[in-house]
């Protein structure tokens, strides 16, 4: 397997992960009414930023979920997706750095929730 190298393998990984999440019956009611044609492009931008350098990216990805009512077991959850997909997928460094970058982001949600509560 080869390790994330182009924004079609960014593209490949945002897909499939996000087609299980919708499959998935704990995350799928935050998901099922999002527009996928705007959101999946902007996650694509979002990964391709963060793991290709690709600049241009400036929303704030934390502010984004703060109204959404999550809980651990969400985060867990779609963490565990989230490294399912990437493992499946693809092998290397900057699929660990997906991997570290997204659970940074699950714990400065989840941390920023529990201070604004």
């Amino acid at each position: 397997m080869l390790d994330i190298q182009t924004k079609t393998d960014i593209e490949l990984f945002v897909n499939t992960f996000y087609n299980k999440v919708l499959t998935n019956k704990l995350l799928a009611p935050f998901f099922i009414h999002l527009d996928f044609e705007k959101h999946l492009p902007k996650m694509i931008h979002f990964w391709s930023f963060v793991l290709l350098d690709e600049p241009g990216y400036s929303t704030n990805v934390t502010d984004k979920h703060m109204n959404i009512p999550l809980k651990k077991e969400h985060f867990e959850t779609w963490l565990t997706l989230f490294h399912e997909t990437l493992d499946e997928l693809f092998k290397g460094e900057k699929v660990e750095s997906a991997k570290q970058h997204a659970a940074i982001i699950g714990w400065t949600i989840e941390s920023k929730m529990k201070t604004s509560h």
